[in-house]
């Protein structure tokens, strides 16, 4: 004996939960996002700065960041000596990317000065416009040039 129901169906809220996923997954996507994106280098703490720079779309990134023994230096994410970093620039140079390529900066605040002055005239030398990158100064001005 086949038993059937007398009720009508009413499916209600199950219609919906396919599209209550959706737009879920679309809100997770839009919060979520900015997470996922690639960032190069490592992080460092960045010296206070009162000027701010514009974003560059197909800017190199060179961070010089904390070591156990010298300074760290990074193009994008690939961890380079200062021979390495020198033939990579040379490289892009041959393939013609000096005439317009920008080259940002990220240096730690304890990074000493020599070295970051070195990577700058070497990324100068190659043919590269170079930019120090810095870290948005607090409302107050503590940029570290007090004696100016």
């Amino acid at each position: 004996m086949k038993l059937e129901t007398t009720l009508p169906e009413r499916p209600g809220l199950l219609h919906a939960v396919p599209v209550m996923d959706l737009f879920a997954a679309l809100w997770l996507t839009v919060l979520l996002g900015p997470l996922l994106l690639q960032r190069s280098g490592v992080a460092v703490e960045l010296a206070p700065s009162r000027f701010q720079l514009e974003r560059f779309q197909d800017a190199l990134v060179v961070t010089i960041g904390p070591g156990e023994e010298a300074p760290r230096i990074h193009l994008g994410r690939d961890s380079v000596t200062m021979e390495e970093l020198g033939e990579r620039l040379d490289k892009l140079a041959d393939d013609g990317a000096a005439s317009n390529a920008l080259v940002l900066l990220k240096t730690d605040k304890g990074t000493p000065v020599g070295i970051e002055r070195a990577v700058m005239e070497l990324v100068v030398g190659k043919g590269f416009r170079a930019a120090l990158m810095g870290e948005t100064a607090p409302a107050g001005g503590e940029t570290g040039t007090e004696g100016e």
